[in-house]
Parts: structure tokens; sequence; C-alpha cells
């Protein structure tokens, strides 16, 4: 450090990481939504729905999270990080807390998906736009230990899901929840804020990080680029396919796999551990091979499990398990990936309202991923013929990565130097 910055009592250097800390602990929070494949059976015998019915919660929930983390983004730098976590946190505890109080699927995904779904969309981007500044030489690794929190909660939130289910019947489940989170979030957003600008790191250090950014673009340059509308496409494919097996991981489980609730319960927990894992890792091969080269090592994952899933049946626990673990680990990837290549990319100036534009491919991803499982479903009768078109996307995303996704100096005639 350039200058002697004092952070929780230590320095900087030191301080610095329990906002990273805190973030993860926020992001547990946040990615509870990764536990609905725990609710869709309950829901679907409560309400007496279809398999397409059961996953629209959790499809407008992931789409009005890609679509209000656009908008919090511009006020972010003028709001800063407090205020915009503890707003995100009312509303994901709101949207819980009146989840529960559904008397139909419609109800439930007004609640659950359009409120608790844009709360998430608000207090997402704000822990990472923090590690992103407090670490302008370690964004990749910073970033994936940020959200790996958001990877990590089905590993706590499924199982105590399913208990609370068991105990209490699912709408009781999201009002305890809700609570829970209300209070969680907003408290841990306390002492959350982005550095002053006395903060800085070392410029030899800074100079010696692999892929360190030599422009700055705002969003409207950033939109000229052939380099965003390939990192936009792969972060769609890479989220659909992600978000598709998520969506479906308890119900293949006990459908075609032929387990029990619990343990296909239990195996969500498990596949949530590699989702962690996938961000921190993904976000220091991003660090370390570019950002292509680590989207092309996702899409190889994604095809190898495809074709694991297509030769799975009755009682293939492990080819099961294994292919599932690869899914969730290459979504957790995908959000290290995007956030750390947008950064790499575009810089860090106007990094808050850059990344919102990205993470739009979230929610498109959402979209067609949840429609694609659904109606599969309910047309062929089984979720193995998902693994088709995952398999098909993962190739084409390859292709994209190898010819769009490279340094914007090589795409742009005139960047503004930082």
């Amino acid at each position: 450090m350039t200058k002697e910055v004092k952070v929780f009592g230590l320095t900087a250097e030191k301080g610095r990481w329990f906002f990273v800390i805190i973030g993860l602990f926020i992001n547990l929070c946040l990615g509870a939504v990764y536990s609905w494949s725990i609710f869709r059976k309950p829901l679907e015998k409560l309400f007496n729905i279809t398999a397409t019915q059961s996953g629209l919660p959790y499809m407008f929930f992931l789409v009005f999270f890609a679509l209000l983390m656009p908008i919090a983004g511009r006020f972010l730098d003028k709001y800063g990080p407090r205020i915009i976590t503890m707003l995100g946190g009312a509303l994901v505890g709101l949207g819980w807390i009146l989840a529960s109080f559904a008397s139909n699927i419609y109800i439930l995904t007004i609640s659950y998906g359009f409120i608790a779904g844009g709360g998430v969309g608000v207090a997402y981007g704000a822990p990472i736009a923090t590690s992103t500044k407090w670490f302008p030489d370690k964004k990749g690794l910073a970033v994936g230990l940020t959200i790996i929190g958001f990877g990590l909660s089905p590993l706590i939130t499924s199982p105590l899901s399913k208990f609370l289910i068991d105990s209490y019947g699912p709408l009781n489940t999201f009002r305890i929840l809700g609570i829970l989170f209300f209070v969680i979030i907003i408290l841990l957003a306390i002492p959350i804020r982005f550095p002053s600008s006395e903060f800085s790191v070392d410029e030899k250090r800074l100079s010696s990080t692999p892929n360190s950014t030599i422009i700055e673009l705002d969003s409207s340059d950033m939109l000229k680029t052939s380099t965003f509308y390939g990192l936009w496409s792969c972060y769609v494919i890479g989220t659909l396919s992600g978000l598709t097996a998520i969506g479906i991981s308890c119900p293949v489980g006990e459908e075609i796999i032929k387990l029990n609730p619990a343990f296909s319960s239990l195996a969500v927990s498990v596949f949530a551990i590699f989702n962690g894992i996938g961000r921190p890792l993904f976000g220091w091969l991003t660090d370390k091979l570019t950002p292509r080269y680590s989207a092309i090592i996702s899409f190889i994952i994604i095809i190898l499990c495809s074709i694991g899933m297509l030769n799975a049946g009755e009682s293939e626990i492990v080819l099961y398990v294994l292919s599932f673990c690869g899914f969730w680990l290459c979504l957790g990837g995908w959000l290290s990936i995007a956030p750390t290549a947008t950064s790499i990319f575009f810089g860090t100036k106007h990094y808050s309202k850059n990344y919102g534009i990205v993470y739009t491919a979230y929610g498109i991803g959402a979209i067609f991923g949840c429609l694609i499982s659904g109606k599969i479903r309910d047309i062929f009768g089984s979720y193995i013929y998902t693994f088709y078109p995952t398999a098909i996307l993962a190739i084409l995303g390859i292709i994209i990565a190898i010819l769009l996704i490279k340094p914007v100096r090589q795409t742009l005639n005139s960047p503004r130097k930082i």
C-alpha cells in the first residue's frame, strides 16, 4: 500500500479481507434460491400443479434478480453499498415472508419471484463491487471468495428447508427463513463501504498482475465492443446450463436415479459445495489463464456432465453425483468468470453499471433454462432429455469464446486510457 489506511483497526492489506468475509455471509442468505428444488415436490402436491408451474417462482426469482442488478448498479456509487444492501435485504426478507401467505402458485410467484428475487438483485452487486474496489490486484480471487457464499448456501439452506418443510410445511418454512434473512442481511450490511480515495495498491504489484486492466470504458463504449457480446453470450449459455441443472437436481435424483427424497436432499447439499468451490476456483483461473480459457474449461466440463447424465439410469448414483457436481461447479464458475472478466476488459471505474448490464445474461439463462427443463418434463415425461440442449449449447459456447472473448484493445479502435 502506498498510504497507511486503517480498516477494522488493521492495515488495509489485512483489514480489507473482512469485506470479503461479510460479503460471503450475505451471499449465504441470498443464495437460498438454489435450494428451490427442495420445495418443488411439496408445492406440486400442495397446489396440485405441474412441473412447469412449480418452476415459475424459481424462474421469476432469477429473472427479477437479473433485471434489478443493472438498476441497482446505477445507484450503487451514489448511495454506497451499505444502503443498497440494506434495501435489498429488506426486500428479500419481505418476499419470503409474503410467500408464506400464498394461496396458489401465482401469488407465490409474485411474492417469492418478484419481490424476493428483486431484493436479491438489489443486494447482490454491492458485496461484489466492494471486493472489486478493495482488491484491484486480486479481482478474480476476491470476487470468487465473496460470492462463494451464494454457491454454498444450499449446503445449509437445503437440509434446513427439508427439516422445516417436514416439520411445519412449505409455506411456514418461507416465513421462518424470511425473518432470518431480513435480520441477518441488514445487520451484516452495516460495516460495508467502498475504499476512500486515500486507498491504493502498490503500482508495481498491480502492473505485474496478469490481465491487469489497461483501459476504462463506460457502458456505452462497452456495448460497442464484440468482447461484450461474446462474454454476454457465453454467460447466457453457462448460466442456462447451470440453472437448469440446479432447478431439477432433486427431482432428477428421485425420478431417474430412483433415490429416496432424503438422499436427494442430501445430494443437493453436496452439489452446493462444488457450486461454492467453483467461484474462487474459476476466479483464480480467470486471473491466471484469461477469461477465454476459463470459459472454455467450463464448457468442456458441461459437455462431459451432459454426456454423463444421458447415460445415467436407475441406481447410477456415482454418475448422477459426478455430473451434477460438475454442473453446479460450472454455474459457480460463471458467476466468478463474468464479473472478473468485466473488470479485466472494461475497467473498474464504471464497474457497477457495466456488470449490471452484463448480468442481464443471467436472467436470459434463467428464463430459458427453467422453461426448457419444465417443458421437456411435461412433454416427454422425463428430465433426461434436458441434457441434449445443454451439451449442444456448450459446444456453441466454446466457439463463441474462441472467436470473441478477447482483450478490448484488440476490438476497440480508440479506448480511453487509465
